[in-house]
């Protein structure tokens, strides 16, 4: 029949149609394929001026504590009370020793209280004195989508040891980039534990753009992931993440050049943490 020989061709048509349609990217490909870092939009989501003294604000902090060397051999034990407070529109993590070779910090995470994919963060801090010391502004995995550190990532957006003053150290870890292969920058600060400085990134789809004072100082470009290798192994910052700051005593790597109680008590002090995020970037990425 005519219709029988019509709807054949028909159906010939569609299939031929249905192979030529090509798949449509991923949202992280899309949104590589279609930003200029250059000329975003950026909003505030998130931000404590520690404008007002007391406590940390429990609705942006919460703590790690404990003493369990943490992974690096850190001597400290990390209190939820007593060595974090806010004077003057600062807020100061206090070293200190407590008794003999007993001492304590604290360690801030915004952990389920301040959770992003994607944006700028920027805190304004200034870096204590003394060999032995070892402070940090970095970022975790909130949900470690691909499994337990290094696999999900860490992303430092500063850090410093006393025994080399004047040297803010900026990193990335991966599976494949971890412990002495991580990807990291060392830029020359002087005054960082004198002044306060702005310690920023900016963490987009394809690449971290690692910044002290709003100059570029360290990029991290998405790199492609061998054929035999998962892309989360070079790349697992496609998941949320959260902040932390801490100030260790001692360690792998505070500690290398030997510790000086003579120092403390030491002190990292933060001016303000602000987070900012694009539109662009968040309509990309699904997450309008």
């Amino acid at each position: 029949m005519q219709f029988k020989h019509e709807f054949k061709w028909i159906s010939v048509l569609l299939s031929i149609l249905v192979l030529w349609v090509p798949a449509l990217p991923s949202a992280a490909e899309t949104a590589g394929a279609e930003y200029d870092p250059g000329s975003l939009n950026y909003e505030l989501v998130w931000a404590d001026e520690f404008d007002t003294d007391g406590l940390p604000d429990p609705a942006r902090w919460a703590y790690n504590t404990g003493g369990n060397g943490w992974g690096n051999g850190e001597q400290q034990y990390y209190m939820a009370e007593g060595n974090a407070a806010i004077e003057n529109g600062i807020l100061t993590i206090e070293l200190r020793e407590e008794k003999s070779s007993y001492y304590t910090s604290a360690r801030m995470i915004t952990k389920n209280l301040g959770d992003w994919l994607y944006g700028k963060i920027e805190v304004r801090a200034k870096l204590p004195s003394g060999r032995g010391t070892w402070p940090a502004i970095w970022m975790l995995p909130t949900d470690k989508v691909y499994g337990d550190w290094p696999a999900s990532g860490e992303i430092d957006i500063m850090e410093h040891v006393g025994y080399d003053p004047d040297v803010v150290v900026q990193s990335v870890h991966t599976k494949k980039t971890n412990g002495g292969s991580a990807v990291s920058k060392s830029t020359l600060v002087p005054g960082a534990r004198e002044e306060f400085h702005v310690y920023g990134l900016e963490w987009l789809p394809d690449r971290l753009i690692f910044t002290i004072d709003g100059e570029q100082t360290h990029v991290y470009e998405k790199p492609e992931a061998a054929e035999d290798e998962k892309v989360s192994n070079v790349w697992p910052f496609d998941q949320r993440m959260h902040l932390l700051m801490n100030l260790a005593w001692g360690g792998t790597w505070g500690g290398r050049e030997g510790t000086d109680k003579k120092c403390l008590p030491a002190k990292l002090e933060v001016d303000y943490v602000r987070v900012y995020q694009s539109p662009e970037i968040m309509a990309l990425t699904g997450q309008e």
